[in-house]
């Protein structure tokens, strides 16, 4: 039987630990719909707790209560926590091995990858990404979503996750190209910001690094890319559907 502590005061549901607190400080809980409250009976860090909570601050996310549809504060502004409806156009559509397919469906009409070159920080370079996207693409919000390593900064670490690729857990927040840069501190392939995968609401591309990679794969149509590989610091490539998607000089961890 679920312990009263550990039943979601909202919806009933079971609730799990979400943070290593003090032991003299009572743990938060989390439900599976997001809700979020804290336990007045069981002092103590759990070993159940998220890794990736652990990395933020606890005071330095400030989220919302759960409605419909999931809501977090950021800036002084309400940001809608993305459902698997919002990626289902994408979950399940991509294939195994080492294409650029594995991240991106092939429902694209071009497809490249980018990485910073030789002598160029994260923060040029993903500027200049970012550039490059907003000025091939109409204004509208963008889906960004950070991918739960345990050891990487995900903006939001009690937002409920959806499950992408190998069942991979990512935080998709619906916002924009600002955020995109500003939001994180680091990711899977260095000191950068930007999300590990994020694409416009009319899914017009799709940007995405998988877990053990150090490059970023792209799926848009040819005018996209096109503008991407003008670009010198952005140092993208076209690679064929079928092709291994490591660029030259790079290896997979």
């Amino acid at each position: 039987m679920t312990s009263p502590v550990a039943t979601c005061p909202e919806c009933g549901q079971p609730g799990t630990p979400t943070v290593y607190r003090d032991p003299n400080d009572p743990m938060a809980w989390v439900c599976p719909e997001g809700h979020r409250w804290r336990a007045t009976d069981r002092p103590g860090w759990s070993p159940w707790a998220s890794p990736t909570a652990v990395a933020a601050p606890h005071d330095a996310i400030n989220t919302t209560t759960r409605t419909d549809p999931a809501q977090v504060d950021k800036d002084g502004r309400h940001w809608r926590i993305g459902t698997a409806g919002d990626v289902a156009w994408l979950a399940g559509r991509t294939t195994q091995g080492f294409s650029v397919t594995t991240a991106i469906p092939p429902v694209f009409e071009a497809y490249g990858t980018f990485h910073p070159p030789a002598g160029v920080g994260f923060d040029a370079h993903e500027r200049a990404v970012i550039d490059e996207l907003v000025s091939c693409t109409p204004d509208q919000p963008w889906w960004l979503g950070f991918l739960d390593t345990g050891a990487h900064d995900v903006v939001f670490p009690y937002a409920p996750r959806v499950s992408l690729y190998g069942d991979w857990p990512y935080v998709l927040v619906e916002a924009g190209p600002e955020q995109a840069l500003t939001w994180r501190v680091g990711h899977m392939r260095g000191d950068g910001a930007l999300p590990d995968l994020f694409f416009p609401a009319d899914r017009s591309w799709l940007v995405s690094a998988l877990w053990d990679d150090t490059w970023t794969d792209i799926g848009a149509d040819v005018a996209v890319l096109t503008a991407l590989r003008r670009n010198p610091l952005v140092n993208a490539r076209l690679v064929g559907p079928d092709e291994d998607a490591c660029p030259p000089g790079l290896t997979r961890e």
